[in-house]
């Protein structure tokens, strides 16, 4: 065997023990950003609700409560894509992008749950936005890695 084989097989045998890494942590990255995104959606629900700004579970929200809502969701969802970026092993907007997706299909999935369970849900509009806000706002968390990664 030559020593260019030999190097190719060792270096193609380091990326074969590499890969599953690799995509390990691409997963990792991404379920990463999918934990900030719902442990500070969820807590901050909790919050709002313990301290009387939201009504309790049993009465509805009334519009500017949703506006609220999404707002503080956008900015969790940004977080979310930042962190997904930020433990990337490669392609950080990749990460990011896919955990949008994933928001998209989990709030397209709420969409669809809700729809016609009438307005003790709340309005119509608010799934709409979150399925709306879920891939630009992992992209903004995306670039604002690539922007700090590329002043560093």
């Amino acid at each position: 065997m030559s020593g260019t084989e030999s190097e190719i097989r060792t270096q193609s045998g380091a990326g074969e023990t590499q890969r599953p890494r690799r995509v390990l942590r691409s997963i990792g990255a991404v379920l990463g950003g999918v934990v900030v995104v719902v442990i500070l959606s969820v807590g901050t629900d909790a919050v709002m609700h313990g301290t009387n700004v939201f009504p309790h579970l049993v009465r509805r929200m009334t519009g500017g409560l949703f506006v609220l809502a999404t707002a503080y969701r956008s900015i969790y969802a940004i977080a979310g894509g930042y962190i997904a970026a930020r433990l990337a092993p490669a392609r950080p907007m990749k990460h990011a992008l896919v955990l949008g997706f994933i928001g998209v299909l989990l709030g397209t999935a709420g969409l669809l749950a809700t729809w016609n369970a009438g307005p003790e849900l709340g309005p119509r509009w608010y799934p709409i936005a979150l399925v709306v806000t879920a891939l630009p706002c992992a992209w903004l968390g995306g670039k604002f890695r690539e922007m700090q990664v590329t002043q560093s």
